[in-house]
């Protein structure tokens, strides 16, 4: 009977999405009400291993004390005041970012998408103020396979169908080239009025695509050597992800442009920021870009919090040495079915080879069955990006999920 009543408890929330919901999404069936670091638990009470940490942005576990802590001390006092006026933690805020990542200034925003946004502002303001490109001519390149979100810019970038189509006219002045291609990235960049080129250093909702060893050291030689901004979109591959702090610091490499958001508030609320120098950042003035919430004092505090925790408990080094961990687990299963093991650091990602087109789906909720919940992204390809908490001894528990799930394939071939 309790069993009944607790299903009953799932359907009815899953139909009330349905029902009053934008059918924008094709979530897992699964209805979660609470999370503590590497867990998140359904409202029947089962406890689930989450190895998608809301596309990145918990990195420090679910509901980490010292950033809740952080969030609550200051929503006690003061939320939002717009930046119609100056808050007493702005300031704190800017300097402790700019100093931490070794830029001039910061200008913060809210979701990841709007940092991708008001990143091709800036170099697009830049390009007109300071290289001298023609009024309304400045182009900005990507690269095939990126996502940095949905509006309208975002999916006029994009080479997804399932982004763009149908929403079109697209915005004008993007171009496109290969992911880890330098000579087409070469060719565009001869054109004087490219004002950006902007690039995930691991292409997250691709794939957890990982370039060669070089491509981005040889996009900031190709970026100085043609007056070219670099723009570097780590928005999931930053904040000790993969491993480093930044996945540019896996070669060193200093972009003029550097996006951050998901983790920067350890996933309790949407923060994003824009670093730049003042080169780049001070052709913006006055009234020309902003935010009701941007830099709003809750924001503020909860990030500070959020990029301490990340730094005081090593968790880019825990990361570096579980994700070595769990790529060499998961290669030992030697399944038929896995034919491609990659990523970086805590982002990682499996490839299914499978007759039933709907393999990666089907594997995806017996993995929920078994407790542990992943994501289909591209059809076949599946993410593993756990919290960068997340233990030895519990990695090696989530591959043995894994490999139940991986022989439940084999009894559908």
């Amino acid at each position: 009977m309790l069993t009944q009543t607790l299903f009953e408890q799932t359907s009815h929330y899953l139909h009330l999405e349905e029902t009053y919901g934008a059918h924008n999404y094709h979530p897992l069936p699964v209805v979660l009400e609470k999370g503590q670091g590497v867990f998140l638990w359904d409202v029947e009470g089962k406890r689930y291993y989450d190895f998608l940490s809301g596309y990145s942005a918990v990195n420090q576990g679910h509901c980490h004390p010292r950033i809740v802590q952080a969030l609550v001390n200051q929503a006690q006092k003061l939320t939002l005041t717009s930046r119609a006026f100056h808050s007493n933690l702005l300031g704190e805020y800017a300097q402790f970012i700019t100093q931490l990542f070794g830029y001039d200034k910061v200008l913060p925003m809210n979701t990841g998408v709007e940092g991708g946004e008001t990143a091709i502002k800036l170099a697009r303001r830049w390009a007109y103020e300071q290289k001298g490109v023609p009024e309304n001519q400045a182009k900005i390149v990507f690269a095939e396979g990126n996502f940095w979100g949905r509006t309208l810019a975002a999916v006029s970038s994009s080479t997804d169908p399932s982004s763009y189509r149908g929403f079109g006219p697209y915005m004008p002045g993007f171009e496109l080239v290969p992911y880890n291609n330098i000579p087409a990235l070469a060719k565009a960049l001869e054109d004087k009025n490219v004002a950006a080129f902007m690039v995930e250093p691991i292409q997250g909702e691709a794939g957890v695509v990982v370039p060669d060893e070089g491509y981005l050291t040889a996009v900031r030689e190709l970026c100085t050597a043609n007056n070219v901004l670099f723009i570097a979109d780590e928005i999931q591959t930053g904040l000790a992800r993969t491993g480093k702090m930044l996945a540019c610091d896996h070669e060193n490499v200093r972009p003029d442009i550097l996006i951050l958001g998901k983790a920067l508030s350890g996933g309790l609320l949407p923060v994003s920021a824009v670093l730049a120098d003042d080169v780049v950042m001070l052709n913006i003035k006055p009234g020309e870009h902003g935010s009701t919430y941007g830099g709003n004092p809750l924001a503020c505090a909860v990030a500070m919090e959020a990029l301490k925790v990340l730094t005081d408990e090593n968790m880019a080094e825990n990361a570096h040495q579980m994700g070595i961990l769990l790529r060499q687990e998961l290669a030992a299963l030697q399944s038929p079915y896995i034919t491609t093991i990659r990523g970086k650091g805590l982002l990682n990602a499996i490839v299914i080879s499978h007759p039933d087109p709907e393999a990666s789906w089907k594997f995806c909720l017996d993995l929920k069955d078994l407790g542990l919940l992943a994501k289909p992204t591209h059809g076949d390809k599946i993410r593993f990006a756990p919290p960068l908490n997340i233990t030895a001894a519990q990695i090696r528990e989530c591959v043995g999920i894994i490999w139940k799930a991986l022989e439940g394939l084999g009894e559908e071939a």
